[in-house]
């Protein structure tokens, strides 16, 4: 790394705004004439970290750490400090001065690359857009216009294009009549390598073209729609030196003022819906990438609006409906903490937003975003819409999966009102069950706090346990490629879909995204739900996929990952059996939770105060020589002898405790059969061992 000279630390540190450079990488809250987020020097639960615009510093009254904005991304990134003052040189177009020459003309070089990537691509944008007017882009043109219903001036403000149904259109174009060299153009993502290396072709042909534009409205990657149904229906660039798809989203470009004019910004799936939303004056909308949104996506729009509200209106399939949770997943703890309003919408009949302006306008689109409900509001009505709660066990699971996402709420009066907001919903409207299902529904909750996700009270040895149990069916899924299917099957079955660990729930993300990349639309679905064997899933090779793709985007999850990608001797010997390997991983996954269960059961229990059969028999003596006023209700009268009646009223005044007593036994049980398997399954892993 050359010396850079004195009068380029002192520009980067002048232009570096420490609010700008903390808010890409935290998302922060104006507090009077400061900011506070969540500290990502250590697990922070309360917003703990404080950035003073005034004094240019961050600090962390809980971990201490603090500087300015360059001891921040020195400390993020662990880089070293020219490395930092560097990449904020390039970040505000600064020059870059150093103190040697050569080195100074190679660094120079290097900068000037990024500029002839976007050179290129901007070329590129511009003869897509012309081939869109030519004869031979006259079906693209009517597909935009009349089944998209695009005006010309859309067409014009978003550049688009065509790509001709030929190997090497662009290719000619740019090397012949703009000089530009085939590397720059595999560089750009343009053109695709020959196998054997026998020169290159166009990676876009036939297709619809979108430019994607960085926030300062330069191309760096394209999307391409296919309009042949060839696959994939939607195509992108691929990761290059200035495009990677989780810091970027469509459209931000041209909706970054109108989201702190609005003070909220809409986030939608695809390229065509952010198009009509802009058409129709609701310019405050993007959208992600092909991917997941990310957390840096998402802190990107929180910069941009005082109130932090953020819209999420993805499509109302499986995999639209997967990307909402994957994306509440990232900014959970922010939501939580108040630092994020994340509201999800859902649009009637399934529609997305490009339909839905079409078939009722504007105004009822901006009524629904205005309703949009809150994302725990969201995500209590996935629980329960789905659900037949007429039927016990799907009842039960619904209480189950409602108690865990309660048990989140750091503060008591949010979770007094949402506990009140589903004992009625769970009641199905019959009143006189509403306050005995709260009492039920506050008790879980507060054994869910207790057990179910404080890591610092878990069972000693539970987290190894629960990273086993995942790792070994992410390393099943990995390893044994013609099982794909059954494990995604069996963990619908197990309600087990959603990984605890942050990495692993990572992985599995990708890992879906993944596969969606190369299956149609709602296959990965209809796979989950066994309607669809999945054979092509199997054809992937994952290991390869994953690790091309984690080390541009995460390669710190990706070194962290690898003994999951290459496992060791012992861990593929395991592998033999996967059928056996993937009930017992599963078994052990389920015990836990039982387990859990168990402890918060036997602590109600232990709570609910036994009255004694003597207290029960002095009772009913009083009574004898009382008797009451009134007549006893007809089901007092149903036992006349003694032990009958002390029968009754000894369960009339346990009844809590002998519930809670019984939910005990009952997982109990569950998890002495869940023992069973798990133990059946590692006998057996075991005599195949000694067979083989």
């Amino acid at each position: 790394m050359p010396r850079l000279h004195p009068r380029t630390i002192e520009a980067v540190k002048e232009r570096a705004d420490i609010v700008d450079v903390v808010g890409e990488h935290v998302l922060l809250k104006k507090k009077g004439r400061e900011f506070v987020g969540l500290c990502p020097f250590h697990e922070d639960r309360s917003p703990s970290m404080t950035v003073s615009p005034a004094k240019q510093f961050y600090y962390c009254f809980s971990c201490g750490a603090g500087g300015n904005a360059i001891k921040f991304l020195m400390e993020l990134q662990r880089t070293s400090f020219g490395e930092v003052v560097l990449e904020l040189a390039r970040k505000y177009q600064l020059p870059v001065e150093t103190l040697e020459g050569p080195q100074q003309e190679r660094l120079r070089q290097q900068l000037s690359r990024r500029d002839r990537l976007h050179r290129v691509l901007a070329l590129a944008a511009g003869w897509f857009q012309a081939q869109l007017r030519l004869p031979e882009g006259a079906g693209a043109l009517a597909y935009l216009r009349e089944s998209r219903g695009l005006s010309p001036a859309s067409l014009e403000v978003f550049q688009l294009g065509y790509a001709p149904d030929r190997w090497d259109g662009l290719l000619v174009h740019l090397q012949a009549v703009e000089q530009q060299a085939p590397e720059l153009l595999l560089d750009a993502g343009l053109v695709v390598a020959r196998k054997g290396g026998g020169g290159f072709y166009d990676r876009f042909r036939h297709r619809v073209m979108v430019p994607i534009r960085d926030r300062q409205g330069r191309v760096i990657g394209f999307g391409g729609r296919s309009l042949d149904g060839g696959e994939p229906k939607y195509l992108n660039s691929p990761e290059t030196e200035v495009f990677e798809k989780g810091r970027h989203l469509f459209g931000l470009d041209r909706a970054a003022e109108a989201i702190r004019r609005d003070d909220r910004a809409v986030v939608v799936e695809g390229y065509f819906d952010v198009i009509a939303l802009h058409a129709a004056g609701i310019a405050n909308s993007v959208a992600a990438l092909g991917t997941a949104l990310s957390s840096h996506q998402i802190t990107q729009l929180g910069r941009l609006c005082d109130s932090k509200r953020l819209i999420l209106n993805f499509d109302a399939d499986g995999a639209g409906i997967r990307a909402a949770q994957r994306a509440i997943g990232e900014v959970e703890q922010q939501a939580l903490q108040g630092l994020l309003e994340l509201r999800v919408l859902q649009l009637p009949a399934g529609k997305d937003p490009d339909e839905f302006l079409r078939s009722h306008g504007p105004g009822e689109y901006r009524a629904l975003l205005d309703g949009a409900p809150l994302w725990l509001d969201w995500q209590i009505e996935q629980v329960l819409a789905p659900r037949d709660l007429s039927r016990a066990d799907e009842f039960q699971q619904a209480v189950a999966s409602l108690v865990e996402l309660l048990g989140k709420l750091p503060q008591a009066t949010h979770r007094t009102r949402y506990i009140q907001q589903v004992a009625e919903r769970l009641s199905q409207g019959r009143a006189h069950l509403v306050r005995s299902l709260e009492e039920d529904l506050r008790q879980q909750v507060k054994g869910q706090r207790w057990h179910g996700r404080s890591s610092r009270l878990e069972a000693p040895g539970s987290i190894s346990l629960k990273e086993r149990a995942e790792a070994a069916i992410l390393r099943l899924y990995l390893h044994c490629p013609h099982h794909r299917a059954e494990v995604r099957r069996q963990l619908r079955l197990a309600e087990q879909q959603d990984f605890v660990l942050r990495d692993h729930r990572l992985l599995w993300s990708t890992i879906g995204e993944i596969e969606e990349d190369h299956l149609a639309p709602g296959r990965l679905e209809a796979i989950d739900r066994g309607e669809d064997l999945g054979l092509e899933l199997g054809e992937l090779d994952l290991p390869r996929l994953l690790g091309d793709r984690l080390v541009v985007e995460q390669s710190e999850l990706l070194s962290r990952l690898t003994p999951l990608l290459q496992p060791s001797d012992v861990e593929a010997l395991a592998l033999a059996q996967p059928g056996l390997q993937l009930r017992g991983a599963i078994a052990s996954r389920s015990r836990l939770v039982t387990q859990n269960r168990c402890r918060h059961l036997l602590e109600a229990w232990r709570g609910q105060e036994l009255q004694t059969l003597e207290l029960c028999i002095a009772r009913l003596l009083q009574a004898e020589a009382s008797p009451p006023q009134t007549p006893e209700p007809a089901a007092a009268l149903i036992c006349h002898d003694m032990e009958g009646r002390i029968d009754d009223l000894f369960k009339q005044l346990n009844v809590e405790a002998l519930r809670f007593q019984e939910a005990y036994y009952r997982e109990r049980r569950h998890l002495f059969a869940l023992d069973r398997q798990r133990c059946s399954s590692d006998e057996e892993t075991f005599a195949a061992r000694g067979a083989s």
